[in-house]
């Protein structure tokens, strides 16, 4: 196990390609940048659980059909993503940034003046699911092209914007729902979102060096075939299947992703069925959020460190298992400061996962090919962030009972946290062995061809040795006497 653990991961050869990123400078400007992207994009499904109670009387909808709300956002934001990555090769990141606020702001706006559900799926979950997919890849792969060294660093406080923003737009929207209802609250959220566009705009791309190009001659048929492969790969990259570690990452992913957002749509409630008051209710997101502000970039930091860095998805499998073992725990928590308490933890486990969950991906992909690593990686992750929330919101249905969502979100986390320990545990003996075959077998060559040398060697002595005694047994010739 020792031996395991002090094991490197093997480095990306895709990482010796391209512009060498600058670490610093502009960059940093950059993070900011992707810092409000990144923030309105994974907190704008989790604080829209604010106006769901409101909505669901307004509307007369049942739990399960207000959580699909945010599944459709969250799930379009996941699935667009080989999309996203398609226009950021092709355009850039900051003009699809820009373009991405551009939507979330319509989609708000347009939703204030719904008057079915079905209309705030199209608006908030389709329209505005597109703008956040935009916003979150777009961001995260400028990311990679600026940082190399301190890109765990650079990820965490670029991901600390998740909860920098839930911190605020959760009293915020409750406040703006105590004053303009839940339609004016869209209309404003929908504003605010606009500055998606302005961050979008300090993301200038990274200068790259200019090399000439290689003339290949080649048939046409073959130039438009490699052309549409290359396509087809640029879009879904199916390759990164033949590689254990990402499925073994891939697996583990996709059960945090369908646990890890219902016990965040569904805590408000939960906390004013247990009595609490609704802005105390509300608050409970802060204070997770005010957490989590603080462990992702304190996550980079432990993640950037010499000893922790090739061990960075052993660190991500115990965060999983962190964070799913208090969703088992919260249903028994029933008073205020318990909640608090549970918040609290929740905001520690939820910083660490986020924190390293794309950073690990980066470490098993490289930053050439992390663009798309992420993008079939997302659009796989739509189906369980689709089905989650509603699940959860079903079983509040059947049960009457908020427990049941926190018993299954919990035991489907933990279960994949232990999953990654223990396959990782695995493919990395696996390797170690592989690599032990590979030198004995070079070993083994290297003998064998110093046996061949030295038999040669020995073949050569020997016949030098043969032909001097040969020459030394020759008689010598006798001078002929001469006859008179």
């Amino acid at each position: 196990m020792s031996s395991t653990l002090n094991r490197k991961m093997p480095p990306a050869a895709a990482d010796e390609l391209g512009p060498t990123p600058v670490d610093g400078g502009w960059g940093w400007m950059v993070v900011l940048g992707a810092h409000i992207s990144i923030g309105f994009a994974y907190t704008t499904p989790k604080a829209l659980s604010i106006f769901f109670r409101p909505i669901k009387e307004d509307l007369g909808a049942s739990y399960s059909e207000i959580a699909w709300i945010s599944s459709i956002m969250l799930a379009v934001m996941y699935a667009g993503g080989p999309v996203s990555s398609v226009l950021v090769r092709r355009f850039g990141s900051r003009p699809v940034v820009m373009m991405g606020g551009l939507m979330c702001g319509v989609s708000m706006v347009t939703a204030s003046f719904g008057s079915s559900i079905i209309y705030l799926y199209l608006c908030i979950g389709i329209i505005g699911g597109w703008g956040l997919c935009f916003n979150l890849n777009a961001s995260l792969t400028i990311i990679s092209k600026y940082f190399l060294a301190k890109r765990p660093l650079a990820n965490g406080l670029a991901m600390a914007g998740s909860p920098v923003f839930l911190c605020v737009l959760a009293p915020l929207n409750q406040y703006l729902l105590g004053h303009f209802g839940w339609r004016g609250s869209l209309l404003i959220l929908g504003g605010m979102m606009l500055n998606c566009c302005v961050a979008g705009a300090v993301m200038r791309p990274v200068a790259r060096q200019s090399t000439p190009p290689k003339e290949v001659d080649q048939p046409n048929n073959t130039k438009s075939k490699g052309s549409r492969l290359d396509k087809v790969k640029t879009f879904v990259d199916l390759s990164f299947f033949k590689n254990p570690g990402f499925v073994i990452y891939l697996v583990g992913n996709v059960m945090f992703i369908f646990g890890a957002y219902a016990p965040i749509v569904f805590l408000s409630a939960y906390a004013v069925s247990r009595g609490v008051e609704e802005y105390s209710a509300a608050y409970l997101l802060s204070i997770m959020g005010f957490v989590d502000m603080f462990v992702r970039p304190l996550t980079g930091l432990v993640a950037n460190s010499r000893w922790v860095r090739p061990r960075i998805q052993f660190l991500f499998s115990f965060a999983m298992v962190f964070n799913g073992t208090f969703h088992l725990l919260c249903p028994l928590m029933s008073t205020y400061p318990l909640l608090v308490a549970y918040a609290v933890f929740f905001g520690v486990g939820f910083g660490m996962v986020f924190a390293l969950i794309f950073e690990c991906l980066m470490d098993l992909m490289g930053n050439q090919r992390f663009p798309s690593a992420v993008g079939l990686v997302t659009i796989i992750e739509c189906f369980p962030m689709l089905l989650g929330p509603p699940a959860a919101g079903l079983l509040v249905d059947i049960f009457d009972d908020y427990k049941y969502l926190f018993f299954m979100c919990g035991g489907v986390i933990t279960t994949g946290g232990l999953f990654l320990f223990v396959m990782n545990v695995y493919n990395y003996n696996r390797l170690e062995k592989a690599n032990r075959g590979k030198e004995t077998e070079q070993d083994q060559n290297t003998v064998e061809k110093q046996e061949q040398a030295s038999s040669s060697e020995a073949r050569m002595e020997l016949m030098d040795s043969e032909v001097k005694e040969a020459n030394t047994a020759r008689p010598e010739p006798q001078p002929k006497e001469e006859t008179c």
